[in-house]
This record gives C-alpha cells, structure tokens and sequence, in this order.
C-alpha cells in the first residue's frame, strides 16, 4: 500500500497536454514508470467521469506492475473507486477534511498559491503541499503570477511535504530542492528532447 507523498520527482499526467502533443496517457505513464517514476498524478479536467474511472483503473493496473502508485487530481471518488494511492485537490475544490471523509485511506495533497494558502494547507488534513507556481508556465492557468523559490522556502521543513510545481526545468530542478522542496512535480518538460523516459531518469539523476 502507498502510504506516503510524492518521491522527489513527480511527474503530473495530464489528458489535455497529452492530447495536444498527440501523445496517449497511457504512453507517457508507461514512459515515466519505466523511466524510474515510482508515483504520478493523473489529471483529467475534461470529459465523461466514466471514461476518467477508466482510465484511472488502467494506469493503476499499470502502475503495479512497477511498484508505482497513482494518485488522482480533484476527484476523490474516482480515486477510491479505481484503487488509487491518494488525490490531490486545487483551492476551488474539495477540502482535504473532506477528502478525507469520502477516502480516508488515501494520500491527500493540496494546491498553494501564496503564503496565506500554505499556512492554512499546513494545518490541514493534507499529507503533502504543492507550492506553485513557481517559475512562469504556459501548462495550467493558476491567476497566479511567477511565486520564486521564496515560496518554497516559506512551507519548507514546517511539518509537510513540499511539491514544488510550475516551470520547472531539468536545469531549475536542483535549484527548488535547494530552496527547500522534497518533490518537484514536472508536466511539459517530460516531453522536451521528445523521451519523456530518458527525460524521467535524467531528472532522476539530477535529483539524486
């Protein structure tokens, strides 16, 4: 059983940046289990909530056989339905008290934008915070502009976990865990140098 927050890289999953690099989900979670990823997060923000329990069962499946875990975005209920290792949830969604209630053996993370939100998350329910976004991205829209490393320092060694997200590069990577992160949770750049594998283990490598 899974039992703990995000390894130091962290590699998010996402269904709509798949879908325009023209690159199945299933593909890049394979690439990033086998490139060394012992967990990752499965977001889906669009599309039938049947078809994200589908998709959420397979990746799990898959995840076991490398001794992954998966850990799905927003959606709690999906998540236990399909067996995964936790969910992780934004400030607009549920709140980790109630995650809790409805998937009480999961992992849960939560999203932070600012010192207020870290604060707060750090008294909360959440097994780990996710601090971002810390270098400017093109990935998600937040509202939030660029926060630095200043934010990471600011959760850092209070109690939780630390995922540092948003910008990070092969090249920025040290620099956050320097700051204080635990884990740094990475979206497009999986896919520069077009091995998202090979880029896998060379943040794995980095991040030693």
């Amino acid at each position: 059983m899974f039992d703990r927050p995000p390894d130091r890289l962290y590699p998010i999953v996402d269904h709509a940046v798949c879908a325009a690099r023209g690159v199945a989900v299933n593909d890049l979670a394979l690439s990033c289990f086998r490139g060394g990823a012992r967990v990752i997060q499965l977001r889906v923000k669009s599309g039938p909530s049947a078809r994200f329990l589908d998709l959420a069962s397979e990746l799990i499946a898959a995840a076991r056989t490398f001794d992954a875990a998966v850990i799905v975005n927003d959606r709690a209920d999906i998540a236990r339905m399909a067996g995964a290792a936790g969910v992780h949830v934004g400030q607009d969604d549920l709140p980790p008290d109630a995650v809790r209630a409805v998937f009480p053996e999961g992992v849960v993370g939560l999203s932070t934008h600012d010192r207020a939100q870290v604060d707060l998350a750090l008294a909360s329910a959440a097994d780990y915070v996710a601090v971002g976004p810390i270098f400017a991205t093109a990935t998600k829209e937040t509202g939030y502009s660029a926060r630095g490393v200043a934010l990471v320092a600011a959760a850092a060694a209070r109690g939780k976990r630390v995922v540092a997200i948003g910008g990070i590069d092969l090249e920025r990577a040290p620099q956050v865990l320097e700051a204080g992160a635990d884990s740094v949770a990475v979206i497009g750049d999986l896919f520069t140098g077009g091995d998202p594998e090979a880029r896998v283990r060379a943040y794995l490598r980095a991040l030693a």
